[in-house]
Parts: C-alpha cells; structure tokens; sequence
C-alpha cells in the first residue's frame, strides 16, 4: 500500500500543527514556571517537575508524528485487558496514599497512617455497618430526647429524683429500635 501526495500532505500538516501545539503548551509551561517563583520552594519544584516532564511528553509526541495520544506516567501496573486484581488495587492504593500524604504536614501525615491502617480500617468499616448504624443512631438519640423528657416531666411533676442513667438507657431502647428497624427494612430495600 503506497501513500498518496495527499496522504503525504495531510501527515505533514498534521505534524506541523502537533508541533506548533507542543510549542505553545512549551510557553504556556515556561510563563507557568516563571509565575511559580513566587510560589513556595516546595511548590515551585513540583510545578517545574511537572512542566519537564509535561515537556518531554510533548516533545515524544511530535517525534512519534503527533498521532499517540498522552500516556499516563506509570504504566507498569496499568493493564489494557483483563480484569484488575487485588495486588494492583492495593499498588495503586498504596500510591496514592504515599502521593497525598506527601502534601501533608508531619502531625497529619502520622494521623493519615494511623486512621488508613489496615486494621483500623477494618475495625471501622465493622463497627459502621453493624452497631453505628446511621439509622439506628437516629432513633437511639430521638429517643433519648423524648424518654428522658417525659422521665424528667414526670419525676419534676411527683418530686422523684433522677440518677442520670434514664438518658443512657432511653438511649439504648432507641437504638435497639432502630437497629431492629434497619435490619427488618434491609431485606426489602435491596430488591428494587
């Protein structure tokens, strides 16, 4: 298959165009950088990092004839067929996390790793769908209210005196009631 002249000029115009296009995103990176001297030393040195590496992309695109499209920066955990498994759900996981808490200060970079431990995770994940319940919680505190309102009404009324447990206990027949409530309705709500 040969190519025509027309093919001939098409390819060369587009590889102009690419060009003249790299050469602009090139300004617009310089004057970005340049805007980035008033920038903190850290910040500053990230956004140069990027414009390099943005740069070098750029220009790899025009040798290539400007048909490829940009690539992310890490393809080594990227697969183009198949299903994503555990290990590179957990790569990237771990990327990320290290990606983001490079951004933070030393005191929340250490709340960070605590709270995204595995096992702190976990512990919360349990304890959020089992006893705290968002439901559960609800009733447990709008129970609390109204009990220990109608028992202080009553004993303000007969002059008994209360010992603080009635607002704990009205507040554990309430979350009963709303945890017996959210795992009846569960069942129903899930078929829709």
């Amino acid at each position: 298959m040969s190519n025509s002249p027309e093919q001939f000029q098409d390819n060369q115009e587009n590889n102009v165009e690419s060009v003249s296009a790299s050469t602009e995103q090139l300004n617009k990176l310089r004057n970005s950088q340049e805007k980035s001297a008033e920038l903190s030393p850290r910040d500053a040195e990230a956004q140069a990092e990027r414009a390099r590496q943005e740069a070098l992309e750029s220009a790899v695109s025009v040798e290539r004839g400007g048909a490829e499209k940009k690539r992310p920066k890490d393809q080594s955990t990227l697969h183009k067929r198949g299903p994503i498994n555990k290990k590179i759900r957990d790569e990237s996981y771990s990327r990320t996390m290290k990606h983001v808490q490079a951004d933070m200060s030393s005191s929340e970079r250490l709340f960070s790793k605590v709270i995204h431990n595995k096992a702190v995770e976990k512990t919360s994940d349990i304890v959020g769908n089992t006893v705290a319940r968002p439901a559960a919680m609800l009733s447990g505190a709008f129970s609390a209210f109204i009990i220990t309102l109608a028992i202080y009404a009553i004993a303000k009324t007969i002059g008994y005196p209360l010992s603080g447990f009635e607002t704990i206990l009205a507040f554990v027949i309430g979350w009963l009631a709303g945890l017996l409530f959210d795992l009846v309705r569960t069942p129903f709500s899930n078929n829709k």
